[in-house]
């Protein structure tokens, strides 16, 4: 527990065991005949501590007596908080009260005389309300309380955190609180959250209930086994606090009667040491602090013994700042690793927006995810967008007066037909879906939401309301006229401490820099060659789809990136790198909603991402397909897809810990090292549509791809493309600003347009069309990790600090060469 800190004290609603005590031997190379001490924190690296505490083992020399060694914290004699293992000649402890900044932690043999060994590690502690990575936090942030209330005029609302007391800074830092919960021997039982936030209430036959010490029935209280062997009680202690203004659970197996404590050193031994993390969907901007969307019930995994922990932040629908969710997950493994003990692997999971939040961590910080498992896949979110503009320019474009003249004659179904050919989607609907649930995400200031009303024509309509993304009162958000220095709620806004800002309209007013670019592209140009629209119909297509300017407005002109942005977003992994998803192992369970938003093709672009990175090398990456539903809902699904997941993954990763043990806590492997510890089941299968049971593993990549053709010929599993690919670009769709070439009449032989028509088609594209045998403007392998410490842009952490003795001239701790190379990536 985080003591040292007057807020870390917790609200307790059971008898919580404090004490430390001995620890076991761990396996460590043999460095105790250095001549120093050496000094390592375990909970993460010596710059990036958060909290106050910190894990730290002491590494002793041999020629030191054990009893000798004294520690001490900025001048402090600390030595009893470390318990000693005289086999492996270290000192371990959870070091407490480190000061905000830089502390001193000495290690000496409190000997006599010059050159006694000893050394000292610089010890950064940052917040625990954050920030670490990011020089900076998003304002205002309102704090969650312990019932919600609604907005009140210019007052904004707040949400019902889960937690009784409120806030204590300004940072939303809320004591933290414990409970208790038993699964019950009652079968069936509703797997819904137990405690959910005022003023709902549990179900009545919720499969967690609460459990009191010395009330509850033993008899009433299931067993389980974990995957270590131990049959214990299945009783649940769930942790709720705040981290970096976020909410969280920490949710494990818990054994309330036990007179040892849980420490650092000696946690309880149900918990198989194993985190699942799990990262919430969809995609927001709230400056509102909330409770987590996701259920910490997961009886899959805590029924075996793993840990099962989320974070508000880590929750895409209440906050798209990928950096800030990479930093969250550091900052949470810190502390799990502080008041739980040493963590053997990480796992992330979830579906759509929380499939992003796994894919950009691993990418802007490689080794905080040991592996991930996503469902309903993209990338990252960033290039997601670029489909979500597409779709918003064209579905207003399909419906204005351009587009309807040259309809003129048509029969609906061949309008709709001609549609699906720009689009690249199993048919018209999938860009409307994009239109009407994610085509406002950018949107600065307050405004009304204009949707697609009839699906078979797609006519829209704008609807009477007000809305911003922000979820703050109308009157406190960005107006170019009334508010210019108002609170600006668009997507990059959020993390403006990583974009950097430039001028917004009106003069003088400052936006989050912008990646959003379609300079170049030749809507529906494959359509085109192939037929399926006319040589008109492509002309007045890319004469009139128009962009968005700074305020995601629809305007005639094109959307143009800022420049450094494209730089940024490359370098810190935001889009996400191939490079980094090859070191880790990655089952992919992909559900079909190709008339939705979460399509099939995606699953593959990260495939290719992989390929292009790792000289189409893509082992690491398992792809599970099923033609039913999107999300595994049905017990069918769950016990062929969700479990099998876990279950594989758990495997591929003991394996992978035992031929490629990583060196520190967030270290990185290599793809090499993970495809050769993969288990035999960790291989590509679907399961097709004629199989409701999920009972039969089809391996024949082509069989799946073929199962059911819809009515575009393709199979129901059969990946199909974006608007972007329709236009030339690559399945990866990892450029965001292509580079352009002039425009050539024999690209597009034997077709011929009339003179009126080219000179239209120069027109549309002065500067040129994409070429997309070239890589993006600005793009560049990955740099990541990052520290934007200092401001946007940020720079390549440096080498994680060493510990040092007196005479130790190596104290160069230097921020490495900085790869700025144009690569695929």
């Amino acid at each position: 527990m985080r003591l040292s800190l007057p807020l870390r004290i917790p609200v307790v609603f059971l008898s919580a065991c404090l004490f430390p005590v001995c620890f076991a031997a761990h396996a460590k190379p043999d460095k105790s005949d250095k001549p120093d001490f050496e000094i390592v924190t375990l909970s993460n690296r010596a710059d990036l501590i958060s909290g106050g505490d910190a894990l730290v083992e002491v590494r002793v020399p041999k020629t030191v007596p054990l009893r000798q060694v004294r520690v001490k914290l900025n001048g402090r004699e600390i030595t009893g908080a470390f318990r000693t293992d005289a086999a492996a000649r270290t000192l371990r402890g959870v070091v407490t009260g480190l000061v905000q900044g830089d502390n001193e932690l000495l290690a000496d043999s409190n000997g006599k005389g010059h050159g006694r060994p000893r050394a000292t590690l610089k010890i950064t502690n940052h917040p625990i309300g954050g920030p670490v990575l990011l020089g900076s936090q998003t304002t205002p942030w309102i704090c969650a309380t312990p019932t919600a209330v609604p907005a009140s005029g210019d007052t904004p609302a707040s949400n019902a955190s889960g937690l009784t007391t409120f806030a204590v800074d300004a940072q939303c830092n809320i004591a933290t609180e414990y409970k208790l919960f038993y699964r019950t021997k009652t079968s069936p039982c509703s797997s819904a959250l137990p405690d959910p936030s005022p003023p709902a209430t549990p179900p009545a036959n919720a499969c967690f209930q609460p459990y009191i010490v010395g009330t509850t029935p033993n008899d009433l209280v299931a067993q389980t086994t974990t995957t270590h062997g131990m049959t214990v009680p299945y009783i649940v202690r769930v942790e709720r606090g705040t981290i970096n203004r976020g909410i969280y659970d920490i949710a494990v197996l818990f054994d309330p009667t036990s007179a040892t404590p849980w420490t650092a050193l000696a946690p309880q031994p149900q918990w198989n040491g194993k985190v699942v993390y799990t990262f919430g969907a969809s995609t927001g901007q709230p400056r509102l602090q909330f409770r987590s969307e996701q259920n910490w019930a997961d009886d899959a995994a805590l029924s075996r013994g793993f840990m099962v922990v989320d974070n508000s932040l880590t929750d895409s629908l209440y906050n798209s700042n990928r950096v800030l969710n990479a930093e969250t997950l550091m900052m949470m493994k810190e502390h799990i690793v502080d008041a739980y003990g040493e963590i053997k692997y990480t796992l992330g999971n979830g579906c759509s927006g929380g499939s992003i939040q796994q894919n950009t961590a691993a990418s802007i910080f490689p080794g905080l995810l040991d592996a991930i498992q996503p469902s309903c896949d993209y990338p990252d979110s960033i290039t997601t967008g670029l489909e979500v503009v597409d779709c918003v320019l064209l579905v207003n474009f399909y419906a204005g007066p351009d587009w309807t003249s040259l309809m003129t004659g048509l029969t609906q179904a061949q309008i709709n037909a001609k549609k699906t050919a720009i689009n690249g989607h199993l048919n018209h609907i999938g860009c409307q879906s994009w239109n009407n649930a994610f085509g406002f995400n950018n949107k600065p200031g307050n405004y009304a939401r204009t949707l697609v009303a009839d699906q078979t024509t797609g006519a829209l309509v704008t609807l009477a309301e007000s809305r911003n993304n922000c979820l703050l009162p109308a009157a406190l958000v960005y107006h170019p006229v009334s508010n210019p220095n108002g609170t600006r709620c668009g997507d990059n806004d959020l993390s403006a401490a990583v974009w950097g800002t430039t001028a917004g309209i009106p003069a003088g007013s400052l936006r989050a820099r912008q990646t959003g670019d379609n300079v170049g592209i030749q809507y529906g140009l494959s359509a085109l060659l192939a037929g399926a629209i006319s040589p008109e119909e492509f002309v007045t297509l890319n004469e009139k789809i128009g962009g968005v300017d700074a305020d995601a407005n629809r305007r005639a002109a094109r959307s143009t990136a800022d420049l450094p942005a494209l730089d940024i977003a490359y370098r810190a992994g935001i889009v996400a790198s191939g490079r980094n998803l090859g070191k880790l192992p990655i089952i992919d369970s992909r559900g079909w909603d190709e008339q939705g938003i979460h399509y099939i093709w995606r699953s593959f672009a990260e495939r290719a991402r992989i390929d292009e990175a790792n000289g189409g090398n893509h082992g690491n990456q398992v792809m599970w397909r099923y033609g039913t539903g999107l999300l595994p809902g049905t017990a069918a699904q769950v016990a062929a897809v969700t479990l099998p997941s876990l279950l594989t993954m758990d495997e591929w990763l003991n394996n992978l810990n035992a031929s490629a043990p990583k060196a520190t806590l967030n270290s990185v492997r290599t793809q090499e090292e993970v495809i050769a510890a993969k288990p035999a089941n960790a291989v590509d299968f679907c399961f097709l549509l004629a199989d409701p049971t999920f009972s039969t593993k089809v391996f024949d990549m082509a069989v799946c791809d073929a199962d059911a053709p819809q009515a575009d010929g393709l199979g129901r599993l059969a990946k199909r493309s974006s608007p972007r690919q329709v236009a030339g670009g690559p399945l990866a769709e990892n450029i965001l600003k292509c580079q352009l070439k002039p425009l050539s009449s024999a690209d597009y032989a034997p077709l011929v347009f009339s003179s009126g028509q080219w000179a239209r088609l120069q027109a549309a594209f002065p500067d040129g069309v994409c070429d997309w045998e070239r890589p993006g403007v600005g793009q560049q392998r990955a740099a990541s990790p990052l520290t934007f410490a200092d401001g946007p842009g940020g720079r390549r952490l440096p080498p994680a600090p060493r510990s040092h003795g007196d005479d130790d001239d190596d104290h160069d701790h230097g921020h490495g060469h900085e790869d700025r190379g144009h690569h695929r990536d």
